[in-house]
C-alpha cells in the first residue's frame, strides 16, 4: 500500500481523506439510518471520485510533459506514468465500494423501519 501511495503521488492523500470521511458517514448511516446522512454520503462520494480523477489527470499531465525530456527510444515510459497515476482512481473506487456496502446495509435497515406508503 505504501508503494501505491508513492507511485500515485500527492493526489492519493486528499482521495484517502475524503474517502475515509465517506466511509465514516456510510458506517454511521448503516448503524443509524437517517435521511440526513444521505446528502452527505452523496457529496462525499462525488468528492472522493473527483479527487481520484484529479490525481489521475495531474499525474498523466506530468507524465506527458516529461516525455520530451527522455531519449526517443524511451518515450514509451509515459505508459508507466499512466499506470502510476491510475493508483488514484483505484483508491477512490476501492473506498467507494466499501462505502457503498455500508450504505446498502443502512438502506436495507431504513427500508425495514419505514412503513410503506
Amino acid at each position: 500500500m505504501a508503494e501505491a501511495f508513492h507511485m500515485g503521488g500527492w493526489g492519493m492523500y486528499p482521495t484517502l481523506v475524503f474517502g475515509l470521511l465517506l466511509l465514516a458517514a456510510s458506517v454511521r448511516y448503516a448503524i443509524s439510518p437517517e435521511r440526513r446522512f444521505v446528502p452527505l454520503q452523496i457529496s462525499l462520494g462525488i468528492l472522493t471520485l473527483v479527487s481520484g480523477g484529479l490525481g489521475f489527470v495531474s499525474g498523466t499531465i506530468k507524465s506527458f510533459t516529461l516525455v520530451g525530456a527522455v531519449p526517443p527510444d524511451e518515450r514509451w515510459l509515459w505508459i508507466v506514468g499512466l499506470g502510476e497515476s491510475l493508483h488514484n482512481v483505484g483508491l477512490a473506487l476501492a473506498l467507494l465500494v466499501l462505502s457503498s456496502l455500508a450504505a446498502t446495509v443502512g438502506a436495507y435497515r431504513f427500508s425495514q423501519t419505514t412503513p410503506a406508503s
